[in-house]
C-alpha cells in the first residue's frame, strides 16, 4: 500500500469513529486531541484530515474555542454506505435472489431509442441471451424498505453493457441483473443508461411486451425477483 492509499485508508476511520461517536445523527462537538486519541494517531493528522474531509464536503464543521462542533454530511454518510454495502458483498454469502416491488408508471419514452441502439443491442443479445424490445417497464419503489433494498443490489457484481460511440455522441455504459417480473417473464434491472430517474425508479427489459404479457395498467403492482451472485464470480 502506497502513502496515498495508507493516507485515504485513515481518511475513512475518520469518517466512521465520528459517525460511531453520533456524528451522524446529530453536531458533535469534540477536539481534535480527543479524537486524535480516539483513533490512535497524531493530533496532527486529525487536523488534517477534518480538514480534507470537510473540504470534500463529508463533513460540516465550526471551529469553537471548545473543539470543533461536527456533523457527518449527506455526502459522508453515503461514502459511509457505500463502504459498507460493498464490505457486506463480500464477507456475506449473498442470496440468490432479492425481491422487489414496484408500482408501474409511464416513463419518458426514452427506453425504446436506447435500446434500438446497435451498441447496446447487440451486446444485450450477447451477454443476456435475448434481443430486447424496444422499450423498458418503469417502477416506482414507494416505501422504504425497497429503496434500501434496490441500492443495495448494486453492491452485487452485475453485467456490464460497454459504452460506445456512434460517430456523433457517446453513450455511457450499463449494468444488468437477470430478472422474473410478476412470476412469468424473464428479462433484466437496467441501470446508468442514463441519469433522469432516481434510487426510488428501478427500469426493466424483456424480449417481450411486459405490460402486455402481464396484462399491467398505470399504478400496477408488480414482484421483481433479481438474481444476484457473489463477488469472486466475475461479471459478464
Amino acid at each position: 500500500m502506497d502513502r496515498g492509499e495508507d493516507q485515504t485508508r485513515i481518511l475513512f476511520f475518520t469518517l466512521v469513529k465520528l459517525a460511531e461517536l453520533g456524528a451522524k445523527d446529530r453536531a458533535i462537538q469534540i477536539s481534535t486531541t480527543e479524537l486524535a486519541d480516539r483513533l490512535k494517531v497524531s493530533q496532527q493528522t486529525v487536523s488534517r484530515h477534518l480538514m480534507e474531509l470537510e473540504r470534500v464536503g463529508y463533513i460540516q464543521r465550526q471551529i469553537t474555542r471548545k473543539g470543533g462542533v461536527i456533523k457527518i454530511s449527506d455526502l459522508g454518510l453515503e461514502e459511509i454506505r457505500r463502504v459498507f454495502l460493498s464490505l457486506k458483498s463480500i464477507f456475506e454469502v449473498p442470496p440468490t435472489t432479492i425481491t422487489l416491488e414496484g408500482y408501474v408508471f409511464d416513463g419518458l419514452g426514452e427506453g425504446a431509442y436506447y435500446l434500438s441502439l446497435r451498441g447496446y443491442r447487440r451486446q444485450i443479445m450477447r451477454k443476456l441471451g435475448f434481443d430486447p424490445y424496444p422499450g423498458t417497464l418503469n417502477l416506482k419503489l414507494k416505501d422504504p424498505t425497497n429503496i434500501q433494498v434496490r441500492k443495495e443490489i448494486e453492491a452485487y457484481p452485475a453485467i456490464t453493457l460497454e459504452g460506445f460511440e456512434d460517430g456523433s455522441r457517446t453513450y455511457g455504459g450499463a449494468r444488468c441483473y437477470k430478472v422474473i417480473m410478476g412470476g412469468k417473464v424473464e428479462g433484466a434491472l437496467i441501470t446508468a443508461m442514463r441519469t433522469h430517474y432516481v434510487a426510488d425508479v428501478i427500469e426493466l427489459i424483456a424480449p417481450v411486451y411486459i405490460r402486455q404479457q402481464l396484462s399491467l395498467k398505470e399504478g400496477d403492482k408488480v414482484e421483481v425477483k433479481v438474481t444476484v451472485s457473489s463477488p469472486q464470480q466475475s461479471s459478464v
